[in-house]
């Protein structure tokens, strides 16, 4: 499958990302993807996954909804992902010779919605390890930075693992000594309290945020440290995170159960994820 090549030069983007494992892309997709991509949002909806999940009841008018990998169901996020610029923008991002899909994942907050998503990074939920990856975030709706993800700048390259936490309730997934890893795996330690660190010491911190409008993509590394507030916007926030690796990445497996909750299937621990149809590579011309 062949993306589009028409992959702007990003050189003060990707150093940034690099640097601070985050960056924004301005207006990466014209509007015929964004209104696909939307539209792929809305039969998402009417046509959830079993891996669906709103975090307040479905048939309340304020919530915060979510679904993933739905990708070979939904046309549009299909070819979003396998046709439109997204895919070479992650190949210059990560340094990386080949582009491989990892998944897409749509994040809905509603007007009035409270729901906060708590800081964490995303490693240690998947099933893959590896230094070359991006979460290409795609804003299908105007965002002010003050009502958006923010990043801890650098977060990425501190060499340590954090027990993911529960969107539902901030909770941890497990406690770090019940988790313990062998030779080979990371070692894994609870998210300390960000806000209170930030407070504390705030000459020694960066958090980073960016102004959206749709089109734009924010770019963070899958250790990068973000949060993000409830929507107290007049509209939807509306988001597809397209996911990618690239040459180094190898199956994991975690002491918990991944996200996506993905088997072996085949695959070896620490090995490639050669032709397993579940990571296509993406051509990018």
């Amino acid at each position: 499958m062949t993306a589009s090549s028409a992959t702007p030069d990003l050189q003060r983007e990707r150093d940034q990302f690099q640097t601070d494992g985050a960056t924004v892309i301005r207006g990466v997709l014209d509007e015929r993807w964004i209104d696909l991509i939307a539209d792929g949002v809305e039969h998402n909806r009417n046509h959830p996954s079993d891996w669906s999940h709103w975090y307040t009841k479905p048939d309340e008018a304020v919530g915060f909804w979510t679904d993933y990998v739905t990708w070979p169901e939904v046309e549009q996020y299909r070819r979003a992902a396998f046709e439109s610029p997204l895919a070479g923008v992650a190949k210059e991002l990560m340094g990386s010779d080949t582009v491989r899909f990892f998944h897409e994942h749509v994040l809905v907050k509603e007007p009035g919605a409270t729901e906060r998503t708590p800081w964490h990074h995303d490693q240690p939920y998947y099933c893959v390890d590896g230094d070359q990856n991006v979460s290409l975030w795609v804003a299908l709706d105007p965002v002010p930075a003050m009502s958006g993800m923010r990043f801890l700048a650098g977060s990425h390259r501190w060499d340590r693992w954090f027990v993911p936490r529960k969107f539902i309730d901030h909770t941890s997934y497990a406690d770090p000594s019940s988790a313990a890893a062998d030779d080979q795996a990371p070692s894994f330690e609870l998210v300390p309290d960000i806000d209170a660190m930030l407070a504390a010491e705030p000459d020694r911190h960066r958090v980073i945020s960016f102004d959206v409008e749709p089109g734009d993509v924010i770019a963070f590394h899958y250790r990068t440290l973000h949060d993000a507030p409830g929507n107290s916007l007049q509209h939807p926030r509306r988001a597809v995170s397209f996911r990618w690796v690239g040459d180094d990445a190898t199956f994991a497996e975690r002491p918990w159960e991944v996200s996506p909750p993905y088997e072996a299937d085949g695959l070896s621990v620490g090995g490639s994820l050669a032709d397993d149809p579940r990571f296509p590579l993406v051509a990018t011309g």
